[in-house]
């Protein structure tokens, strides 16, 4: 179904909630929606494991961006991740207007060996993968459930900034070379973001053009930043993390969500930000 969004996204008039507003996704998503009213909430504003709080006026549009985003500690502590993802996103939609979640390519379990669509049914290896995909369910029926892979971004922690201080410390560094992906750039999903809310709602795939294992990601990122470290080529096993990933978890659309660019352009892009 289509929601009616009080004031139309973009107009300038809408007011936008924004949870997990200090991460990276939600940086991006103040970027994106700058010419709207944004409320802005990090975790010190709203833990989202609690309900939320009062408004003096409800906002008509909520980016929940906030979740537990560490796969491996979701593995040894799976009801503190279940609280934020499951809950949190409960607690999101308890607010009772049009909800955009977020979640992720690992819901799947990357045995389909070729590209993800919509209507692929999920089934997640891990603990984090099963949370995220019961927050889809409590997102309810009439959010967007964006799916996207590979998050990085200027900000925060994530697979490029922390290759590029690998990178400038080390001559080698080991990344593995049998999981593949399409890593999205936030800057790109947010953007994204502002065309999919004047869609109908449902379960969107919202990730980069084009795809690669995290080692050719690395390989890319030494390239782009003009560093001369190597790339040691492994494999899952030999790096020996808690949480299971999908070997293969690349999304394509079938229902013609926004395209986004290839991630080689958002690799560059990021790096640009970041000087």
């Amino acid at each position: 179904m289509e929601h009616e969004i009080t004031d139309p996204v973009g107009t300038g008039r809408s007011r936008i909630l924004i949870t997990g507003a200090a991460g990276q996704l939600g940086r991006a998503l103040q970027e994106s929606f700058a010419d709207g009213d944004v409320i802005a909430l990090a975790h010190a504003d709203w833990d989202v494991t609690l309900p939320p709080p009062p408004f003096a006026e409800p906002p008509s549009l909520v980016l929940h961006a906030a979740a537990w985003t560490d796969v491996d500690g979701a593995e040894d502590d799976p009801q503190g991740a279940a609280a934020v993802n499951v809950g949190g996103t409960r607690h999101a939609a308890e607010l009772g207007v049009p909800l955009v979640y977020y979640s992720t390519d690992y819901v799947f379990d990357g045995a389909k060996r070729e590209p993800y669509v919509e209507t692929d049914p999920p089934h997640p290896l891990s603990a984090y993968g099963r949370t995220k995909l019961h927050g889809e369910g409590a997102a309810g029926e009439q959010a967007w459930i964006v799916r996207s892979s590979g998050l990085f971004g200027p900000t925060g922690k994530n697979f490029v900034t922390t290759m590029l201080r690998l990178g400038r410390d080390r001559e080698e560094v080991a990344v593995v070379d049998d999981q593949r992906s399409a890593p999205t750039y936030v800057g790109h999903l947010a953007a994204a973001t502002r065309a999919l809310v004047e869609r109908p709602s449902g379960v969107w795939h919202l990730a980069a053009a084009g795809d690669c294992t995290w080692a050719e990601f690395a390989e890319a990122i030494f390239e782009e930043a003009g560093l001369p470290a190597r790339v040691r080529r492994i494999s899952s096993a030999e790096l020996g993390r808690s949480a299971a990933r999908p070997p293969y978890s690349v999304l394509r659309t079938e229902k013609g969500a926004p395209e986004l660019p290839h991630w080689r352009d958002g690799l560059r892009e990021c790096l640009q930000r970041l000087g």
